[in-house]
């Protein structure tokens, strides 16, 4: 049997430019996912992820990648990476049910030597007291007859500047060993490896590098809402701030977060925080405010309105940008839903404009979608920018919208447009 080099599971967001890489680098990568849809599409050359083009698959499979629903490929496989998905359910606890699924399938498939690395979010102690446990059911011992360790993914959808390659991983391994075993597996095809001591030490870098991200996120999106009562310009005082070479880091205010990353990465240390008997006030006041933002939103959608002399109930509303972040096709947590389900329930005529989605809907309803931009803001009462996509014509929609409520400040202020 031909030995792999490297098994993924999870053939997603994570998984793919991960694979990617390694084959980049003559690795011999095989995909596991339990998703026939997924594992057909990718076989047969077709993408369904913003970074990996139908040309970059075909490379792939043209040097010997392949998907297959088969865990017992990961028999054969030098390493293993685990890049599934880690929600939180409805009660915003860490959903680690993927991670339990793929970690047994491997405990099912372990071999001697094999090195193990989990890259999905989760709370720190996950790759010790979850998957090591499942994993040494296999009857082999962690740290002398297979290596363990966890690198948080660092993907960032669409960022046209750091990919995989270039972006630093960090790696913590269960022993010294382990570490410097992933360390050198990655230096194969990463320019910049960062190890730290153990494996809590990497868990804890990913939440901290969000939890920072969503706490200043939380603190412009609260001083959006009062300087808007203050009448002062946040967005010209943000980037008046941000000329300072020093000490400050600009975060720009929006209608809320998006994202695998963001809403989601932060719950996960709070759940471990509390765990210890105490509440971490910092992440769940966050956590708070920047789920309030798409309610703001509405309310200003029908302040607008009023100042007009026109209720919400009938009104026309366009959506621009249902996804979460501009210039990609991921709608995950997007924060044009919960905007848009407030919208209906008030009677709104909704309809959405993207050129990244062809079929949206809110709890089943499905959203009307718009073809033409310049038709759809026309005809609209309200054309509410949520994302800006470089495929808008933002002067357009300056010019020809009735009224704008421009949640991501790139619009001009004036009489019918406002700023969030």
């Amino acid at each position: 049997m031909t030995e792999i080099d490297l098994a993924v599971i999870g053939l997603g967001y994570v998984g793919m430019p991960l694979a990617k890489e390694a084959v980049g680098a003559g690795l011999r990568v095989v995909g596991v996912d339990v998703d026939p849809v997924k594992v057909e599409a990718l076989n047969a050359g077709k993408s369904y992820i913003d970074d990996l083009t139908d040309a970059d698959l075909e490379h792939m499979l043209a040097h010997g990648f392949s998907a297959t629903l088969d865990e017992t490929v990961l028999a054969r496989s030098n390493t293993i990476v685990i890049c599934v998905p880690t929600p939180l359910d409805e009660d915003h606890r860490p959903d680690l049910s993927a991670v339990e699924g793929a970690t047994k399938a491997v405990a099912r498939n372990l071999s001697k030597g094999t090195l193990v690395v989990l890259e999905s979010t989760t709370w720190p102690g996950t790759t010790d007291e979850v998957a090591r446990p499942l994993l040494e059911q296999s009857g082999l011992v962690a740290g002398e007859s297979f290596h363990l360790a966890f690198s948080p993914e660092r993907i960032d959808p669409g960022n046209p500047k750091f990919g995989l390659r270039n972006t630093p991983k960090v790696v913590g391994g269960y022993t010294a060993t382990c570490r410097d075993r992933a360390t050198a597996f990655y230096g194969q095809f990463i320019e910049q490896v960062v190890p730290v001591s153990g494996t809590r030490e990497a868990e804890m870098a990913k939440l901290l590098e969000n939890t920072y991200r969503h706490v200043n996120i939380a603190l412009v999106n609260e001083m959006a809402i009062f300087c808007d009562e203050l009448g002062i310009d946040l967005w010209e005082a943000i980037d008046a701030a941000a000329t300072k070479p020093f000490g400050f880091q600009k975060f720009l205010p929006g209608p809320g977060v998006g994202g695998h990353c963001i809403p989601v990465d932060p719950s996960y240390l709070s759940y471990t925080v509390r765990k210890l008997g105490y509440p971490f006030r910092f992440v769940e006041l966050a956590q708070e405010i920047n789920e309030r933002m798409p309610s703001y939103v509405v309310a200003r959608v029908q302040r607008l309105l009023n100042r007009h002399k026109k209720p919400v109930n009938g009104a026309r509303v366009v959506m621009l940008g249902v996804t979460y972040k501009p210039d990609i096709a991921d709608e995950r947590e997007t924060p044009a839903l919960p905007v848009a389900r407030a919208l209906l329930e008030l009677g709104a005529e909704l309809s959405f404009a993207d050129p990244y989605v062809k079929e949206w809907s809110v709890d089943g309803t499905p959203v009307p979608r718009e073809e033409d931009l310049a038709d759809a803001v026309v005809n609209a009462d309200v054309t509410l920018l949520m994302q800006q996509h470089a495929a808008f014509d933002l002067d357009m929609v300056e010019a020809k919208a009735r009224l704008v409520l421009d949640t991501r400040g790139v619009l001009a202020e004036g009489e019918r447009v406002e700023r969030l």
